[in-house]
């Protein structure tokens, strides 16, 4: 294969791993956004404890923030891929440039899977403790319960709200360790 032709594969490469990967991460990050929003405006105006404030949000919030920056590294990867089909050889990146954008794609994905899944862990404890200090009802007895006590429906979706953070993380780490093969045989 020659040099021309191997250097258009890759900047095909590129351009579709980077799209790809800019949507998957913009249609997860969007979705998570928008849940974590609604659960922070609904703990404002209500009156339960969702494990969705607090510690474990702002680290959920902290991973999108990172996925941000992903999403913007996965369009660069687009980018490169066009400029790597200039004719013009003064304006396509040098490799160790490429090499560099997807080790800054590979760093910020692992951070932002950890920051994530840190935010996951802060969340799913809060949500075990509510778990375990509901009085079970046993025998047709009713008690009071405490609202802020019982697991909601709004719980649920912060959870899932990290999950899909985590999968657009781990959906650019795919397409950054894919990219960087690509590159280096």
């Amino acid at each position: 294969m020659s040099d021309s032709s191997q250097l258009r594969a890759i900047a095909q490469t590129f351009r579709l791993t980077g799209w790809i990967s800019f949507w998957t991460q913009l249609v997860l990050g969007v979705i998570s956004g928008a849940v974590l929003l609604f659960a922070v405006f609904s703990q404002r105006t209500g009156t339960n404890n969702n494990p969705g404030t607090g510690f474990g949000v702002i680290l959920a919030v902290s991973g999108l923030i990172a996925l941000a920056v992903s999403i913007y590294l996965a369009f660069r990867y687009t980018r490169i891929g066009r400029q790597l089909e200039s004719s013009n050889p003064s304006n396509r990146p040098r490799k160790i440039e490429t090499v560099q954008v997807v080790r800054l794609g590979l760093i910020v994905h692992l951070v932002g899977m950890l920051v994530t899944l840190l935010g996951a862990e802060a969340i799913v404890g809060t949500l075990l403790t509510k778990s375990l200090t509901v009085p079970q009802f046993g025998g047709g007895v009713l008690t009071q319960v405490d609202p802020s006590r019982i697991i909601q429906s709004l719980d649920i979706f912060v959870v899932q709200a990290n999950t899909n953070t985590v999968f657009a993380h781990f959906a650019g780490l795919v397409a950054s360790i894919w990219l960087l093969n690509r590159i280096k045989p």
